[in-house]
């Protein structure tokens, strides 16, 4: 799959579900809202989906939510996933609430890597933008990860001024033995946080100027990575990514599309409105068509988002679409 840019697309973020059980202040301030419409995605159109994404080389899927493990049938979700030819990465990103029981049991299912959101290793500071007091609680589920022999197992951070911003130290001493990766992610203005996104944001050039003073080295970038740019330290077993959409040419290595919990084609977190497809995902004898109608839809993909521009799509928060 090709853009009219020359941009390959070999990775999807699959949203399952809009629903969150934490508060993030910078995502659900008030708490998961439901909204109405049509039900999320069910197994089988999961599995035409992914099916049709990997007939058109599509190779890496990562779950996403809201919080993904909040449906019942995730880990039937995996293993459905997990099945479909030519998918070789099945990853996803979660708060982490329920790792602790499970990590054992995704790990056999099928997936081989994933993400923790982990904004703070100080419990208060956790408790404070997530709303729930389960700091020690995650962090067990990551050592769970650890233990279960996931590929690749990563930390999400979304950076915040005076929140999280002066905390690079805690985050370096708690990769110096272990094999993570720690991903800090610039925040990003949605339509609903434009006061939120003035208060707090910060470039991430802040991290990255105080790795480059502490000695940290720029990695080579993987095939079918995501749009981090990671470090390299030869004292830690650990690394660090940096996500910073506000970068100049961000857009130029997008290799990424969205598919929402609700089944709408998302070419970009920030477009204006997602491209519904779930009335091609009702039977297998519309994959053909289904196939067609995306390899179609690309065409509309813009060369970059608008974010510089203060506009910000239709996306109201990240939850929506799986971030």
């Amino acid at each position: 799959m090709q853009d009219a840019f020359g941009r390959s697309f070999a990775y999807l973020r699959l949203s399952i579900t809009d629903v969150c059980n934490f508060s993030c202040t910078y995502c659900l301030p008030d708490g998961y809202k439901k909204t109405i419409g049509p039900g999320f995605l069910k197994l089988d159109e999961i599995r035409r989906l992914a099916t049709v994404f990997a007939r058109l080389g599509l190779w890496k899927i990562r779950i996403t939510g809201g919080e993904p493990t909040v449906r019942r049938d995730f880990t039937q979700i995996v293993q459905t996933l997990r099945a479909v030819p030519g998918i070789r990465t099945l990853a996803t990103t979660t708060n982490g609430y329920r790792l602790r029981e499970h990590a054992d049991a995704w790990r056999a299912a099928g997936l081989d890597a994933i993400n923790v959101s982990i904004d703070s290793l100080d419990a208060k500071i956790f408790h404070q933008v997530t709303g729930h007091d389960r700091m020690h609680e995650v962090q067990q589920g990551i050592e769970a990860c650890l233990t279960a022999g996931y590929d690749s197992v990563k930390l999400n951070a979304v950076l915040l001024k005076g929140i999280n911003d002066h905390a690079l130290g805690s985050f370096l001493s708690y990769i110096k033995d272990r094999p993570l990766s720690i991903r800090f992610i610039e925040l990003m203005q949605t339509g609903d946080n434009a006061q939120y996104f003035e208060k707090y944001h910060v470039p991430a050039t802040v991290i990255i100027d105080q790795l480059k003073q502490q000695g940290w080295v720029q990695k080579t970038r993987e095939l079918g990575a995501g749009p981090a740019v990671e470090y390299l330290h030869g004292d830690y077993a650990g690394r660090i990514g940096i996500i910073a959409p506000y970068s100049k040419d961000f857009c130029s290595t997008c290799n990424r599309l969205r598919v929402s919990a609700r089944g709408d084609l998302h070419l970009c977190l920030f477009s204006e409105t997602g491209i519904g497809l779930r009335h091609l995902l009702q039977s297998d004898d519309d994959m053909d068509a289904l196939q067609a109608f995306v390899e179609h839809s690309l065409t509309r993909k813009t060369a970059t988002h608008f974010l510089h521009e203060g506009l910000t799509g239709g996306t109201q928060k990240l939850a929506d679409i799986g971030g």
